[in-house]
């Protein structure tokens, strides 16, 4: 169950809407189901005799009574309430309830309270109803309704456990702004399927991602269309910002403006400087080599896999602060890949970066600037450009996004085990966006994999198989069952033709960290094999005719990277 407060100025014309047939003539029946008194609220859905003029006059009465300078100009509180589709539909008697309940704990009316602000709830679908009030006590005085939103939000828990519907999770202040209904329906008109809101979070979030600082932060807004307006200080320096979309324009034809702190808590001028400001180096831990800038989008995406792995290792403690900083950067690596991954796989980052956003964000927060090599990764995956859906590209893509589905999957684990259940669900959420994008880059460099572990000769394949006996004794069965088996086989003798042993390397993937979260093995093993091996990330296909490759009898130097592909050479075979 879904609250949803707003504030506005026009009794008349909320009641018209709620009244009316709707935008695309959803409305049905509408007609009161508790109202402050009964007797004196008049219903127009009802009652022929009654009209919206009259109703409106009974709710706005206490505000007029008022002296004008008295009276908020905003004075018309909007409360919908919203059950989940999977629920059942409540009758009038139990939606009079829940209307009785969100008043009281909101401070609108609180029950035996007699001097209480006037309101009514409209019903017209079943799966929700309005509460309008107005902002006058029949005394005069104002309603105290600090920290209404979260006060409904606690009442609507308690709701969904006595009426035995879905329960959500509960908010912890923390969360994003979400768009008003008035912002939802002018993005409706607009074609759109984000309000403007949501768009300006997204620009602002990208640009904060691997930004080196300030002015890189403010050229990427500016690069991606966005207008801004800087609040300056006598002295000239930037003391905070705002930011519009183009063409986005209230009544007077003015730009409607976002601050950095309504579009998200930590979207704030001092917040993104904290971000952007240098880390401070802890002296007992280890050093972890920073990616290079620039390069192929090949090589940033392996830099930023082995990076992003070792930030599971920082959620198995309960350094909090340490977690947030951590957690923050692969937020700003999800931003990074989504802007640079390939059309195939784009709308899944993209939504997988916007769920991630929530889980980087609770009551504790870092002490210092957030990881530099975690922030530097997601910044060498902006400079290196858009990547490929195929070849290295695609590998090695598919190489980063398995990583981040068990990173997505530690942090639920982590903040489910810390009652952070706005947090938990979103990282959920967020895993299984990636997985959805995992699985379709995986498909061709995976394909082309088992193509080739399967042409192997069976005694080769009976040796690499008792490789993986010796590692997951308990588990080699049930490898030989998934599908990425053959892959598995053809990764290890890679391994071995390009100096490695296959034990050692093997064992060394398998201690990298936990395999229990990884919904295919074989997968999670393959891509490691191929970071700690930095084996190619992509297998050339086999010519027709030939049944082996020079290369395939020659073992290669141990620890080569895959070359750089030549963007105006298509054809990257070896010469006859």
């Amino acid at each position: 169950m879904v609250p949803d407060i707003s504030l506005g100025g026009r009794t008349y014309g909320l009641l018209a809407y709620l009244y009316g047939p709707g935008r695309r003539d959803e409305h049905v029946d509408a007609h009161l189901v508790a109202s402050w008194q009964l007797e004196l609220a008049p219903d127009p859905g009802r009652d022929p005799e009654a009209t919206l003029k009259q109703l409106q006059e009974r709710l706005d009465l206490p505000v007029q009574a008022v002296p004008e300078h008295r009276r908020p100009k905003r004075h018309v509180w909007h409360c919908p309430v919203r059950t989940d589709p999977g629920d059942r539909h409540l009758s009038d008697a139990e939606w009079a309830e829940v209307a009785r309940r969100v008043v009281h704990a909101t401070g609108i009316a609180e029950e035996g309270d007699d001097q209480a602000c006037r309101w009514i709830a409209v019903r017209h679908a079943d799966d929700h109803i309005h509460i309008v009030a107005t902002l006058k006590r029949q005394d005069g005085r104002s309603p105290r309704r600090h920290n209404d939103y979260n006060r409904a939000q606690a009442e609507c828990r308690a709701i969904e456990a006595d009426f035995g519907l879905k329960q959500l999770n509960p908010g912890d202040g923390t969360a994003a702004r979400r768009p008003t209904s008035a912002e939802r329906a002018k993005a409706e008109r607009a074609g759109r399927t984000a309000t403007s809101r949501e768009l300006l979070h997204d620009h602002v979030r990208q640009a904060v991602a691997g930004a080196e600082d300030e002015t890189e932060f403010f050229r990427r807004l500016t690069d991606a269309g966005v207008r801004i307006d800087r609040r300056l200080a006598p002295s000239g320096d930037v003391l905070g910002y705002k930011v519009a979309l183009p063409g986005d324009r209230n009544r007077a034809g003015e730009p409607i403006w976002f601050p950095g702190s309504r579009l998200a808590p930590d979207l704030s001028l001092p917040k993104i400087r904290q971000r952007l400001g240098p880390a401070e180096e802890d002296e007992d831990e280890p050093t972890v080599s920073r990616p290079r800038q620039g390069g192929s989008p090949a090589r940033a995406r392996r830099e930023a896999t082995g990076i992003v792995d070792r930030t599971n290792f920082v959620l198995t403690d309960d350094d909090e602060a340490e977690a947030a900083a951590r957690l923050s950067g692969v937020g700003e690596v999800l931003d990074a890949l989504a802007q640079t991954s390939p059309a195939s796989t784009r709308q899944q980052v993209t939504e997988a970066a916007r769920a991630f956003e929530r889980a980087t964000r609770w009551h504790t927060r870092a002490e210092r600037a957030d990881d530099r090599a975690v922030r530097s990764a997601a910044r060498g995956i902006i400079r290196a450009g858009n990547a490929l859906g195929r070849g290295e590209d695609g590998g090695a893509t598919a190489m980063l996004l398995s990583t981040l589905v068990l990173a997505t999957v530690a942090a639920a684990r982590w903040h489910a085990a810390r009652q952070h259940a706005q947090q938990a669900a979103a990282a959920r959420q967020a895993a299984d966006q990636l997985r959805t994008a995992y699985r379709t880059a995986a498909t061709a460099p995976m394909r082309a994999m088992r193509a080739q572990g399967h042409r192997l000769p069976e005694r080769v394949r009976t040796r690499h198989s008792g490789t993986v006996e010796a590692a997951l004794p308990d588990q080699a069965d049930r490898l030989r069952r998934e599908r990425g088996w053959d892959a598995l086989v053809a990764t290890l003798d890679q391994a071995e033709r390009a100096g490695h042993d296959p034990r050692t390397l093997l064992q060394q993937a398998v201690e990298w960290r936990e395999l229990d979260t990884a919904d295919r093995v074989t997968d999670v093993l393959v891509w490691r094999l191929r970071h700690l091996g930095r084996l190619p990330a992509d297998v050339p296909r086999a010519r027709t005719g030939t049944r082996t490759t020079k290369q395939q009898h020659q073992p290669a130097r141990p620890h080569t990277t895959a070359p750089t592909r030549n963007p105006t050479s298509p054809d990257h075979r070896p010469r006859r």
